[in-house]
C-alpha cells in the first residue's frame, strides 16, 4: 500500500516509539546522539526527545522518537525491539497505542522542517524556490531624506512575499505567501537596530511563505519506492491585503500521480489516512 507523508508535524501514534530501559551510564544528550544514529538509519526522523524515569522507577532513561513515515517507524520497532543497539543490555521499544481520537488540525512545519524533508525525499538538486515578489509593507513616514532609516515611535516591519516551490521532475510548482510583521520600539533603538530588524523580518516572510507552499504538497511514497507528488491547494482565506499583493499571480498546479500509470492511480485513489492520536502502551 502507498503511503502518504505530508509536510506537518507527525502526530499519529503508528509514527510514535517509545524506547525504554535506556540505561543510566550515558548522559541524555548522549543518549540523543545515540539513539538518532541508531534509528535515523531506517528513515528521517522529526524529533528525539531523552527522559529520566520517573523517581520510583529505577535510574535510567526512556525516549520518544517520531517519524515522518509509519512505514519506517514499523521497521524500526521491528529491528531494534530487546535489541542491544548501543548499550550491554537489550531496550524495548513500541509503537504508540492506536486508537480512536478527536481530529487535530495538522501542525505545519516550519521552513528548516520543509526543506529538510524535501531534500531527504526529493533530493538537494530535485527542488528549487523561485521569489516571485518581495515587499515591505510597512507604514512608516516618506522622508525627503532616504538615507534616514531611524523608525518612528509605535511603528511596525511588514514584509509580504510570494514565491513558489518548483519540482522539476514532477513538472510542479507550488505558490506560497508570507506575511510578517515585526514590532518596532522607540526610536532610542538606533538605525543599526532597525537595519538588522528590517533584515529578520525580510528572512521571517520568506520563511513563512516557503512554508506555506510545501504545504500544498503531498509525498506519495509507493511500495516500489518511486516517489510520487500530489498538489492540493490551500482553501484557506488570505487576507484582503495579501490578495491585492497576489494579484497577477499564476498558479501552475502538477497533475497528481501523472509520472505513472493509470493502475497505480487506482491503486492510490483508494487510500485514506485516519486521524489518530498518541498514547503510551503498558510497559511489561
Amino acid at each position: 500500500m502507498a503511503e502518504l507523508v505530508p509536510f506537518a508535524v507527525p502526530i499519529e501514534s503508528d509514527k510514535t516509539l517509545l524506547v525504554w530501559e535506556l540505561s543510566s551510564g550515558p548522559t541524555a544528550e548522549a543518549l540523543h546522539h545515540s539513539l538518532f544514529t541508531a534509528f535515523s538509519q531506517f528513515g528521517l526522523l522529526y524529533s528525539v526527545r531523552v527522559f529520566p524515569n520517573a523517581a520510583v522507577a529505577h535510574p535510567g532513561f526512556y525516549a520518544v522518537i517520531k517519524f515522518y513515515s509509519a512505514r519506517a517507524a514499523h521497521r524500526a520497532q521491528k529491528a531494534c525491539d530487546r535489541k542491544q543497539l548501543f548499550q550491554k543490555s537489550p531496550v524495548k521499544v513500541r509503537l504508540g497505542t492506536r486508537h480512536k481520537a478527536v481530529q487535530h488540525q495538522a501542525l505545519a512545519l516550519n521552513s528548516s522542517k520543509c526543506q529538510e524533508l524535501a531534500n531527504y525525499y526529493f533530493g538537494f538538486n530535485g527542488w528549487s524556490k523561485r521569489i516571485i515578489k518581495l515587499q515591505e509593507l510597512s507604514d512608516l513616514e516618506e522622508r525627503e531624506n532616504e538615507d534616514s532609516m531611524v523608525p518612528l515611535p509605535k511603528q511596525s516591519l511588514k514584509f509580504f512575499c510570494a514565491l513558489e516551490v518548483v519540482l522539476p521532475s514532477y513538472d510542479c510548482r507550488s505558490p506560497g505567501i508570507g506575511l510578517v510583521e515585526e514590532p518596532m520600539d522607540k526610536v532610542e533603538e538606533g538605525p543599526l537596530s532597525f537595519l538588522m530588524k528590517r533584515k529578520t523580518a525580510q528572512k521571517l516572510a520568506i520563511q513563512k511563505a516557503l512554508s506555506d507552499a510545501f504545504q500544498k504538497l503531498l509525498i506519495v511514497v509507493l511500495e516500489s519506492g518511486k516517489i510520487a507528488v500530489e498538489y492540493r491547494p490551500s482553501e484557506d482565506i488570505v487576507d484582503v491585503r495579501c490578495e491585492e499583493e497576489l494579484h497577477g499571480l499564476i498558479q501552475v498546479p502538477c497533475s497528481p500521480w501523472k509520472q505513472y500509470g493509470q493502475e497505480e492511480e487506482e491503486y492510490l485513489s483508494d487510500f485514506s489516512l485516519e486521524e489518530e492520536e498518541f498514547r503510551l502502551p503498558e510497559l511489561d
